[in-house]
């Protein structure tokens, strides 16, 4: 007995030991670059302080915005639902209403059940889910990314162990788009390559291909056989008209394409921590999207089994009653509104202050964020001498500029920028 008790605190001290070396070799991960923007935005005690680094929407006192319509909407459904499981692949309703948005009211393509789509964990989690279909079904494939672009896009596809190439995109010293760069990247590209599209307001830089632009870009795609992806972020957000900004989109479904697209209600109705979006795939048939609906939900069930229910509430109501989604549709017209107005402020700003740059750019991009061409050392002397918190790619958040330091913003870029 006492020899069994001391192999028992043998192999205990054995197994204790190993243990406690488990995670020794877990190193700190690097910090978000926007959120580690936030955190010293917060621990900074200046009174001037500015944070253009945040990707949501302000008013302009610098406030986080619920939109009317959605308080409304909470009203109607608050104790009136259960909290039971969505399905696996969500509100049903709440999805309808959503393809509506990006594939048109009317949309054949919707009245012929070609589309298969499920809820997501709003565009992040489309996204991801995306990138592992993609993985499981076209293992040989891989992802062409444009440069620059949100910079989870990357994580995303590497967590999914999809092999990732890049195609121009920004022009840095047009402080636009590379066209003639991003056709070539197309032309170049083995044929059936995926290519992950910004629908619109592409972050980080703000620049937009031309409706022209948009259909040579079809054209050209659809002759190599390639795969478009479009993330749509911003729908409605960008210029105020979700049927605008869904334009790209359109042109695509117009010359016959199949294609993915991730959607988000994160920017356009402000329901950021909901976590509400779509992924939707336009596939040859109904047969065809029962099969490839059925898949995307064996993919969703080992990550999160279904998605939250009270977003899609939300988003359901709102757009499945004709007079919220009017107030819908006016109060993102006032957030897309307030930030255009901003972008004219600033350039104006600028521009009397006798730069001798060029801030054209600043007005010609679109949507919540200034790609300003500012160098990471000017955007460090920006936090450092005026307080002004922003990413070091001199990506500015146009939604955390107000009336109220719009001046001050602008004195202090012209500062940074005027022996440039």
């Amino acid at each position: 007995m006492a020899l069994s008790r001391k192999l028992v605190q043998q192999r205990s001290s054995v197994f204790g030991s190993r243990s406690m070396s488990w995670w020794r070799s877990v190193e700190p991960a690097p910090k978000d670059p926007i959120l580690g923007v936030t955190e010293a935005f917060l621990a900074d005690p200046s009174p001037d302080k500015v944070n253009v680094g945040v990707g949501a929407y302000r008013d302009d006192n610098g406030k986080p915005v619920v939109l009317e319509c959605v308080r409304e909407a909470e009203r109607r459904i608050a104790g009136n639902l259960n909290m039971e499981y969505l399905p696996m692949g969500g509100s049903v309703k709440k999805v309808e209403e959503t393809l509506k948005l990006a594939y048109g009211e009317n949309s054949e393509h919707i009245k012929d059940k070609r589309i298969a789509a499920v809820q997501a964990l709003s565009g992040t989690g489309a996204c991801r889910l995306f990138a592992d279909f993609q993985k499981r079904f076209r293992p040989e494939s891989q992802i062409y990314i444009p440069v620059p672009t949100w910079a989870n896009h990357h994580n995303i596809w590497r967590d999914a162990h999809v092999p990732q190439k890049t195609f121009r995109y920004y022009h840095p010293e047009t402080k636009g788009l590379d066209f003639a760069g991003l056709v070539d990247d197309i032309k170049n590209a083995p044929n059936g390559s995926f290519f992950l599209l910004h629908a619109c307001a592409h972050n980080p830089t703000g620049v937009d291909p031309s409706e022209e632009q948009w259909k040579e870009i079809s054209k050209l795609i659809k002759e190599k056989g390639h795969f478009p992806f479009f993330d749509m972020a911003y729908q409605g957000f960008a210029s105020g008209d979700p049927e605008r900004d869904a334009k790209a989109i359109r042109i695509f479904l117009e010359d016959g394409h199949l294609i993915g697209i991730a959607q988000s209600y994160a920017k356009n109705m402000g329901l950021y921590g909901q976590r509400v979006g779509c992924l939707s795939m336009l596939c040859e048939d109904e047969k065809q999207a029962v099969a490839v609906k059925s898949q995307l939900q064996m993919l969703a069930r080992p990550m999160y089994s279904n998605p939250p229910v009270h977003g899609a509430l939300i988003v359901s109501t709102i757009l499945g009653d004709q007079e919220l989604k009017t107030l819908w549709l006016k109060e993102v017209k006032g957030m897309a509104d307030r930030i255009i107005g901003m972008r004219t402020a600033l350039r104006e700003n600028l521009e009397k202050l006798g730069s001798p740059l060029s801030w054209e750019h600043i007005t010609n991009q679109i949507g919540m964020f200034c790609y300003s061409g500012m160098t990471p050392e000017q955007v460090d002397r920006l936090t450092n001498e005026f307080h002004i918190y922003m990413t070091r790619n001199g990506r500015i958040s146009m939604a955390g500029v107000t009336t109220g330091n719009v001046g001050y913003l602008a004195n202090a870029i012209h500062e940074v920028t005027k022996s440039t």
